[in-house]
C-alpha cells in the first residue's frame, strides 16, 4: 500500500472521549502509522446545541494523554459549512439533489401513513420530480439527495466484509436543511473529500451510514474512501458498554491510575489481535496491525485484565518515566496536589525514586501506588490502621524498643546490613522474623501492609525511621 494512506479520527464534542471512541482512534493511528501515511482530526461540532468547548478539550487532552497525536491541525466542521453548502449546489445544478418543501406536518403523516401500512418510515419522494413553479409562496426548501430507486449499493468493508444495500431501502435523505445547515451526513463526506481521506475506520454503528454516504460520493464523482467498520465494545454482561459497567471516559482511567501504554495495548486487544500475543509495545503494534485481523464479533471490556497488564506496565517501566505518569494521575484525583506539593519540597522526589522499585512491585494501578506510598508523607504521630493497631501490642512494643536501641547503632543505613541485624536479633530472642517485621512496619508506615520493610527503612531513612519506631515503642 503506498504511503499516502490518510484516516482520520472524527469525535463529536458533546462529552469526554469515550473508551469506544478512544479505541477508534487508536486503530486509525496505527493503521496510518503502519502504512508511514497520516492520521487527521476533525471535530464534528456541527450540532450547535451539544458541542462544546470543553468537550473538545477534554477530547484533546485525553488523546493526548493516551499519547496518541495527529497531524495539522484540528479541522472544525462547523467552520466549513460554506463549504458543505458549496457542494450542495454543485449537486442541484448536475440533478443528483433537488428541493423538498414538505412541511413538517407532511413529514409526519408521511411517517404514519407508512407505518400504518407495515412500510418503513420513509420519505415518499413528493418533491422528486416537481417542477420547482409548484413551490408554495415563501417556505425555504430543504434540500434531498435524489438516491437511485433500483439496484444495490456496495460496501466493500474490510472488516465486514461484502455489504449489500438494497437501493429501495435508502431513501433521498436531507443533505441541507430548510435553515440552509447542512446535515451530518452530508459534511462526513465533504470533509472525507476534501482531506483527502483515504481509510475510514470507525464504528459498526455506522454500516448503515456508509452506504447512504456512498451514495454521495457517487453523486459527487468522488472516490469513496475504503471502509472498515468495527463492532462496538461491550461490557462484561455482554451489554454495550456504558456508566453502569463503570468508567466511559478516557480520563477517568487516567484518574484510575492506568498508564497510557497499558491502555494502548489493552484497547488494541480489544477486536484485534497478532497470535496469542497479549503484552506488545506500541512500537510491535504498529508494525504488525492491519484491518485483517480485526473480529466482526463485539468484544468484551474486562476490567480486572486491564488491571493485570497495568501492573505488567509499572513493573516494566523505568522509575523515572513512572513518575511522570504518577503525577499526571495526581493532578487529577482529590488529594493529590497536596501529594505533589510535598514531592515537589526539599529532597522528597529523591525519596519517592528511591522508594519507587519496591512500590511498583506490589501496585496494579497508580492509585494502590500512591496508597502503599503514603507512608512516605504521612506527619508523625502517624495515624495507625485497625490491622496495625492490633499489631502493635505490649510485646510488639517491647520488641520495638529492643529495635530502636539496635538499629540507632547501625554503623550504615543500607538494606542488607540492616536486614541482617534485624534477623539476627529474631534468632538471638528466638522468635520468628514475621514477630519483628510485623510491629517494625507498622510502627514505620501505620499500616498492616506496606512495600518491603527494608526498603521502607531505606526511603524514609535513618532520622525518620528511628522517631517513628520511638513513637510506637515503650
Amino acid at each position: 500500500m503506498a504511503n499516502n494512506v490518510i484516516t482520520r479520527f472524527a469525535p463529536s464534542p458533546t462529552g469526554f472521549l469515550h473508551i469506544g471512541g478512544a479505541r477508534t482512534a487508536l486503530f486509525n493511528w496505527l493503521f496510518a502509522k503502519h502504512h508511514g501515511g497520516k492520521m487527521l482530526l476533525r471535530i464534528e461540532d456541527t450540532d450547535r446545541t451539544r458541542s462544546t468547548q470543553e468537550a473538545v478539550d477534554a477530547i484533546l487532552d485525553g488523546l493526548t494523554w493516551l499519547g496518541l497525536d495527529w497531524d495539522g491541525e484540528p479541522v472544525s466542521q462547523f467552520a466549513r459549512v460554506a463549504r458543505h453548502q458549496e457542494v450542495v449546489e454543485a449537486m442541484l445544478a448536475n440533478g443528483t439533489a433537488y428541493r423538498c418543501y414538505c412541511s413538517p406536518e407532511e413529514l409526519t403523516e408521511m411517517r404514519e401513513k407508512a407505518r400504518a401500512e407495515g412500510r418503513p418510515p420513509r420519505y415518499d419522494g413528493t418533491w422528486r420530480d416537481r417542477d420547482a413553479s409548484e413551490a408554495p409562496a415563501g417556505v425555504a426548501p430543504a434540500i434531498r439527495l435524489r438516491a437511485p430507486l433500483e439496484g444495490e449499493t456496495v460496501v466493500e468493508d474490510l472488516v465486514q466484509g461484502r455489504v449489500i444495500f438494497p437501493n429501495k431501502d435508502l431513501d433521498d435523505l436531507v443533505l441541507m436543511r430548510s435553515d440552509g445547515v447542512p446535515t451530518y451526513m452530508l459534511a462526513v463526506v465533504v470533509d472525507d473529500h476534501d482531506m483527502a481521506v483515504t481509510h475510514i475506520i470507525r464504528g459498526d454503528d455506522h454500516l448503515t451510514n456508509a452506504a447512504r454516504q456512498t451514495l454521495i460520493f457517487q453523486a459527487m464523482g468522488w472516490d469513496v474512501p475504503k471502509m472498515s467498520h468495527i463492532p462496538l465494545i461491550h461490557g462484561p454482561d455482554g451489554a454495550k458498554l456504558s456508566k453502569r459497567h463503570g468508567a466511559t471516559g478516557a480520563e477517568a482511567y487516567r484518574a484510575m491510575g492506568y498508564l497510557p501504554a497499558a491502555m494502548r495495548n489493552y484497547l488494541a486487544r480489544l477486536g484485534w489481535s497478532h497470535g496469542d500475543e497479549e503484552i506488545m509495545s506500541t512500537e510491535d503494534m504498529i508494525q504488525w496491525f492491519g484491518t485483517d485481523a480485526i473480529g466482526k464479533s463485539p468484544s468484551r471490556f474486562d476490567f480486572k485484565k486491564l488491571e493485570n497488564l497495568n501492573g505488567h506496565y509499572m513493573r516494566a517501566t523505568d522509575d523515572a518515566e513512572l513518575l511522570g505518569h504518577w503525577k499526571a494521575c495526581l493532578a487529577h484525583v482529590d488529594g493529590g496536589k497536596d501529594v505533589l506539593d510535598w514531592m515537589a519540597a526539599g529532597d522528597n522526589t529523591a525519596t519517592v525514586l528511591t522508594a519507587l522499585p519496591g512500590l511498583k512491585e506490589r501496585a496494579k494501578t497508580l492509585v494502590e501506588l500512591t496508597e502503599s506510598a503514603s507512608y512516605l508523607w504521612r506527619q508523625r504521630p502517624l495515624d495507625i490502621d485497625e490491622k496495625a493497631a492490633k499489631i502493635l501490642d505490649a510485646e510488639a512494643k517491647s520488641i520495638l524498643a529492643d529495635l530502636h536501641k539496635l538499629l540507632t547503632a547501625a554503623p550504615v543505613w543500607e538494606a542488607e546490613p540492616l536486614e541482617t541485624s534485624v534477623k539476627a536479633y529474631a534468632e538471638e530472642k528466638e522468635l520468628k522474623l514475621g514477630k519483628v517485621a510485623q510491629p517494625l512496619r507498622a510502627a514505620l508506615t501505620g499500616r498492616g501492609t506496606s512495600p518491603g520493610i527494608y526498603d521502607v527503612l531505606i526511603a524514609l531513612g535513618r532520622d525518620e525511621s528511628l522517631a517513628r519506631i520511638a513513637d510506637q515503642a515503650s
